[in-house]
Order: structure tokens, then C-alpha cells, then sequence
């Protein structure tokens, strides 16, 4: 018989973390998770990077032109003529 293995010193939780990466619980809706799932399974990654590409395009994009934006640079440009 195999010796017993002693766990009194282990952890729990994944072996190797992710540096850079927190893990949190999020709820999406259905078709967002299977729209994501078919877009990266034809790319070739998981769908998770998929929604992490998505996430940070969104959050490096540049904001809208809004009205109230072109309001002010209407009136910074016409104030330097």
C-alpha cells in the first residue's frame, strides 16, 4: 500500500495564478455569452478573451461626439477668429 499523502500544508484555490487577472462572477445574459462563444470558437480563442477584447475596446474607445461637445468646440473655434 502507497504511503498517505499528507495536505496539512496545502491551499486552496488555483495552483498558478494569473498575474494581471482577477477573478469575478458576472451575469450576462444568454445570447450575449452564445454570440460570444460563436465568435470565438471561428476565431480560434476562448470566449472569455473574447469579452475581455471586447471590454477594453470599449473602454479605450474614444468617448461619443455628443451635442454639447460640438457646442463647445463650435464656440472655442468662433472665440479664436
Amino acid at each position: 500500500m502507497s504511503k498517505p499523502y499528507d495536505f496539512s500544508k496545502g491551499k486552496r484555490g488555483p495552483v498558478i495564478s494569473s498575474p494581471g487577472k482577477t477573478r469575478i462572477t458576472i451575469m450576462l445574459d444568454n445570447d450575449v455569452i452564445e454570440a460570444f462563444r460563436a465568435r470565438a470558437e471561428a476565431q480560434g480563442t476562448g470566449y472569455q478573451t473574447a469579452i475581455n477584447e471586447a471590454l477594453r475596446a470599449a473602454i479605450s474607445a474614444e468617448p461619443p461626439l455628443t451635442a454639447e461637445t460640438l457646442r463647445q468646440i463650435l464656440r472655442q473655434e468662433l472665440h479664436s477668429v
